[in-house]
Parts: structure tokens; sequence; C-alpha cells
């Protein structure tokens, strides 16, 4: 156990800095008869003290001890206020305790409790040698181990701070209540006092409550370039402003009180608003900073170099549009020397110049197509040789490009050889086949301008809709729906064309057909594998199975097909023809048998009241699904049915006809620079005006 120093009715101690403090201290006399004093601290002071001696100083204290020494009991020299010590002072001390019987030296700061334990235990240990020897540690070095330890201890107590506290608004009676039983925080309040403790409360809630306003401040900044962009978009109107003049047109915004705040008070940091976290609104006084200004100035220097980019686009749009060199085709790495300067480079990427350079020239390429189709119209002569629904030889077509050939609009199109020969076939074509789908124009072809408003202006009734749109102007074309799973439809259509001439011909009784097929292999809810398509109105439908799988998909096909036509006018595809074919399942004599193939079949074509096929006929050669005789039998049917449609629709047309009172006949170019609306509007506005009973989707 520790030695206790007691000294009952001891002798009262007075510090001589405080003389006539006296009374502010409790009074005890000493009683007469012996004093028990077990051991003393002699206590020499060596700090520069004013109008003090030093040498006086220790000259008391050296009587002072001779006094003690009579009593023999232990002494212990103790240097006081060390951290204020000077050198001399302590060096003429332990000379002093050297020339005592080798008296021990306690160095001490009570100031910064340093050793002050240490001077007693060493004078107990004196006192009583039963204990061990105590290790006196010289100043500096307890100064160094005490700062060690309440390094620790603050660090200790500061993370005890930070879990505690998170909120700047937090206070010291609330946060120290909770921090009166841990061990951290009582390790502190030992070595440091509750005066640095909540010291160090205040610096953490000082720090969160700045971090808190520098993330509102940054907030702030970041909506700052917004706000301009929303209020101030115009460069001509800030272009010559300052920062303090352009607050002042922010205020007469309309929308100003939308990213502003004005408070009352000023600063904004310094204010409540830091906690309205509900009001992300800007304080209008942020703007008085200098990052604000900057910001402005950014906001300023954008709209200039926007400007300047928008000029740069102009004048090198104005180059293109003017240079002698930029013709169509020309690639740009070809164009880029012609066109580009330095202060091109300097504004823009050279990638914004190649996507304006690309999109000039899609404009003057599909000019300089319009005209030369229109130098192909000028020149119709030319084609009139040529065999009915043939290709132009090499040698016609080195004849049309010789007579061609000085003309400026064909040699526009140099660098486009491949695309110019391709305009110069789709006009032959166009010739021969002067239809909507054929037309260079199409699909803004006057033919369907004229039926789209015709048929906009009122409703036809179904049926007859229906019968327009299964007739077809050109009873030379027929277009035929493949549909089959699992390759069936591509096979059949590649044998077919097989049959056809190379410009996709079928000869029917001695007369040749325009033949047009759409294999289709999937989902027909999906516009990719429709029936019908603008371009592509379907006289009829073969369809190919070679097993319960197939068959299944044409039935679902078919009925997914007619029911995505229920009720609207164009509902031609539920009376399509239709004709069910088994074709051979190659490779394959094991699973399904042939008769039990050829009898669900029959079941099916009777249900979707179709035509059945048996693939039983003679005459299907190797690697063919069906035979020539039967896709011949097929075309036939569907030819017949197209000519009865036609054949009531021109008989309806001649009947309507003979009663009309007044035939106009108009005619329009594609490409013509008036619309054709001006020209029927005030027929169609009539109120004696009123859809035409025969066939034709542009009579009236």
């Amino acid at each position: 156990a520790a030695t206790k120093l007691a000294s009952a009715e001891k002798l009262m101690y007075f510090c001589t800095d405080q003389l006539g403090l006296e009374q502010d201290f409790e009074q005890k006399q000493m009683p007469d008869g012996k004093l028990l004093v077990d051991g003393f601290l002699l206590c020499i002071d060596v700090s520069r003290g004013m109008n003090r001696n030093f040498d006086d100083q220790l000259k008391f204290v050296s009587n002072l001890y001779n006094q003690l020494a009579k009593t023999k009991k232990p002494i212990v020299v103790v240097l006081t206020k060390c951290d204020e010590g000077v050198e001399r002072y302590i060096r003429d001390a332990h000379t002093f305790a050297l020339s005592k019987k080798n008296l021990q030296v306690v160095e001490t700061s009570a100031r910064s409790n340093v050793n002050v334990d240490l001077a007693f235990s060493t004078l107990v240990q004196l006192i009583d040698k039963s204990r061990g020897k105590t290790k006196i540690i010289p100043y500096f070095e307890a100064l160094k181990q005490q700062s060690q330890q309440i390094a620790a201890a603050k660090d200790k107590y500061e993370w005890l701070v930070s879990r505690i506290v998170k909120n700047h608004n937090e206070t010291w009676s609330n946060v120290s209540r909770k921090m009166q039983s841990s061990p951290e925080y009582q390790d502190y309040v030992y070595l440091e006092g509750t005066q640095k403790a909540k010291k160090l409360f205040l610096q953490h809630v000082h720090r969160l409550k700045q971090e808190h306003i520098e993330r509102r401040r940054k907030m702030y900044l970041a909506m700052l370039p917004q706000a301009f962009e929303a209020l101030i978009p115009d460069l001509d109107e800030i272009d010559h402003l300052s920062c303090v003049k352009a607050e002042k047109l922010l205020e007469t915004k309309p929308d100003f009180l939308k990213w502003f705040i004005v408070l009352e008070e000023t600063p904004w940091d310094a204010t409540s608003h830091i906690d309205n976290m509900e009001n992300e609104r800007i304080p209008f006084d942020l703007m008085e900073t200098q990052p604000a200004e900057q910001l402005y100035e950014a906001h300023l220097e954008k709209l200039r170099n926007e400007r300047k980019r928008a000029e740069m686009r102009r004048a090198f749009k104005e180059n293109l549009e003017t240079s002698p060199f930029i013709t169509p085709g020309k690639p740009w790495e070809e164009a880029r020397s012609f066109i580009m300067n330095e202060d091109f480079y300097m504004w823009l990427e050279e990638s914004i110049y190649m996507d304006i350079y690309s999109k000039h020239q899609k404009q003057i390429i599909e000019k300089a197509k319009e005209e030369f189709q229109e130098l192909l119209l000028e020149y119709s002569e030319l084609f009139y040789e040529l065999e009915l629904d043939a290709k132009p030889s090499k040698e016609k077509m080195g004849v049309i490009q010789d007579v061609l050939g000085e003309e400026q609009r064909f040699k526009a199109l140099q660098k486009l050889q491949a695309e110019r020969d391709a305009l110069i076939l789709k006009h032959i074509h166009f010739v021969y086949h002067p239809t909507k789908e054929t037309c260079p124009n199409c699909p803004v072809c006057v033919d369907s301008k004229i039926e789209h408003l015709i048929s906009s202006r009122f409703i036809r009734p179904s049926e007859r809709n229906q019968k327009n749109l299964l007739s077809d102007s050109n009873i030379d074309r027929i277009n035929l729906v493949i549909l089959g799973k699992d390759g069936l439809a591509r096979e059949l259509a590649n044998e077919i064309r097989a049959l056809c001439t190379n410009d996709d011909k079928y000869v029917i009784e001695g007369k040749m057909y325009e033949l047009s097929l759409r294999p289709i292999e999937g989902n027909v809810r999906l516009p990719v594998n429709s029936f019908q398509t603008p371009t592509f109105q379907p006289h009829g439908c073969l369809c190919l199975y070679n097993s319960k799988e197939s068959l299944s998909y044409v039935v679902e096909s078919i009925e997914k097909s007619r029911e995505s036509t229920i009720g609207r006018r164009d509902n031609h595809l539920v009376h399509l023809p239709l004709t069910l074919i088994l074709v051979n399942k190659r490779g394959d004599t094991s699973g399904e048998t042939l008769h039990s193939l050829i009898q669900q079949g029959q079941q099916i074509a009777s249900k979707l009241q179709c035509v059945f096929l048996d693939p039983a006929s003679a005459g299907i050669g190797y690697g063919r699904n069906i035979n020539e005789k039967q896709i011949s039998q097929v075309l036939k049917g569907l030819l017949d049915s197209k000519r009865n449609l036609n054949l009531v629709s021109s008989t309806s047309s001649i009947k309507d006809l003979a009663d009309v009172d007044l035939r106009i006949v108009m005619c329009l170019m594609c490409g013509d620079p008036f619309n054709a609306d001006d020209i029927l509007l005030p027929i169609l506005q009539s109120q004696t005006y009123r859809p035409s009973q025969c066939g034709s989707s542009s009579s009236v």
C-alpha cells in the first residue's frame, strides 16, 4: 500500500506571490509540542522571476536545508517551473544538491504536470526503505513521455467525439453527459482537464460547421452556371457588363426568385439559412464572392467561345458552298486541304468539321441526283430503242454515257459512278414500268400524294376498300408470300427464282409476269415479318410444312395475321388466297409418316378453306421441295383471281364514268415546285364533292 504523508495540524503554506490574500485560505494554528513530519520536499524555483535574485534564493534554500538536516529526515530537492527554467539556475541547483550529501533532485513542472507524482513517490521511497527504488527521470525526457501519453489520450478522445458528434448544432452539456462513462473521456480529462476537453469538442463542432458550409457553398457554386444559363443566356445583353452590374440585371429577371434568395442578414454562412436543407436556392450575397465572380467570367467566356464556334461553323459551311473543289462524292481526305485553315483547327475539333462536311455531301449528292434525273428525262429518246423489259447491253450503256458525258449534270457524279449507273438502270425500269413503286421520287410520288389526299377526305366502305387494295393497276405483277419454318420459305423462294429469268420474270402460258417473293419464317406480328408492307400488297400465300411443328407454325401465323386486320379498313388479308403444301423432309425417313402428315394437312386446309397440294405428284427433281408444275398451278390460280378482281373494278369504273357530268384530266410531274394540294383542294372543298363508287383510289 502507498505510504500516506500525514501531518495533522501542520503549518499553513503561503505563496509569496500572493501576499495579501492570506484571508482567502483556511487558518490553522500549530499546537505546542513535537511536529510529526517524515520527510521534506525542498523546492527551488528555477524560472526567471521578476525582481528576484536566484543566488539569494539559493542562499535561503541552503540555510533552510541546514535546519532540516538537523531532523535527520529524508530530503528531496524539487526544481519547480522547469517549463520556464533557466539552464544556469538548474545547473547551480544540481551543484547545490551534490554538495549536500548527494541529495536526490527531481525536475518538475506543475503547469505541465511533469514529474509532480515522481517527486512525492521518491520521498516516499526514502521514507519507506521496503519500497523499490524510484527511477528519477530528467525533466525533458519526462516531458516527452508526458506529451506522448497526452497525445495518445487526445487521439482516443477525439475519436470518441467524432463518433458521437455528427451535427454541428450539438451542445457541450449534452455531449459531455453521453461521454461521462467512456474511458477515453475520463483519461483525457484526468491528464488535461475538463476545459481542454471542452475546447477540443468546440473545435470539432466548428470543423463540422465549416465542412457543412463548404458543402453548401459547393452546391450553390455548382448551381450558379445553370442559373446564368437560364437567366442571362444572351451574350449581347451581358457582353460588357461587370459582375456587379450583372447582379442588378439578374434581379430584374422574372425567374430570379426561382434560382436566388435574398436574405435579410448577411453573410449567408453566418445565418440559419445554412441549416435550411429544404431551400436550395442560391443566397444572392454569394454573388459578391470571388468564386462567383470567376463563374460569371467563365459564363461570359463560354458564350463568347460558343459564338466564335458558331461563326467558325458558318464560315466552314460557306467555304463548302463556295469552293469549286467540293464536288459530290469527294472524300474528306481529298477536300480537307482545300477548305481548312488554322483558325478552324483552333476553335473546333476535326470530327465536327467532318460531320458538317458529311451532311453537306449528303445535300449536294441528293441535289446532283435530282439534277441527273432531270437530265435523264430530257434525253428520254435514248431509252426508246431498248427492247421491252431488256437490260441495256454494255454497248448501249456506252452510247448513253457518251451522249450524256458532256453534260455537267453527268460529270457532277463522276466520283459516284456506281450510283450514277444505278440511276440509269432505275430510270430504264421506270420507263417500262411507270408505277408509284418505280418512280424516282418514291415515296413522294405525285400519284401517292394524290391518293393520300383524296383518301384523307373521306372513308370508303370497307368492302370497296378491300377490292381497291386487292386490285393492282399492273396485271403483269404477282406479289407472293411464302410462309414456312426452319428455312422452308427461303429454300422455296430460291427454287422459284431459279426458274425465273435474270430480271425476276416468270413465264405463265407463254406470257411474262413480274414475280415478287416475300419469304417469312418468323413471328408475323413483327413488322419485319408482316405479310403486308407499304410497298408490298400480297396477292396470295404459299404455306409450307414438313412436320407437325411447321404445320402448327403455319396455322398460328395465318390466325395472327388475320387477327391483326380485324376491324381495320384494309382487312383484305382475311380473304387472302392460301395454298397449303407438304414438302419433302430430306434425309429423315423416321418419325411422322407421309400419310399422317397428308391427313393432317387436308384437315387444316379444310379449316382454313384453302387449296392443298399432294406431294405425291410425279416430276419432283432432286433437291427440290415442289416441282415446276405445282408452282405454275399456284401462280395461275393467283393470276385468275387477280384478273377477276380487276374485271369487277374495271366494269364498275366504266359504269360510274358513264354517269359523270364533267371529266377533268390533270397532269402533274413528280418534283414540280408547286403542291398538288393547291390544285385539288378547290375541288375537294366543294359542297357537292363525294367519293367515286369506282375502284380507283384517285377518283371522286
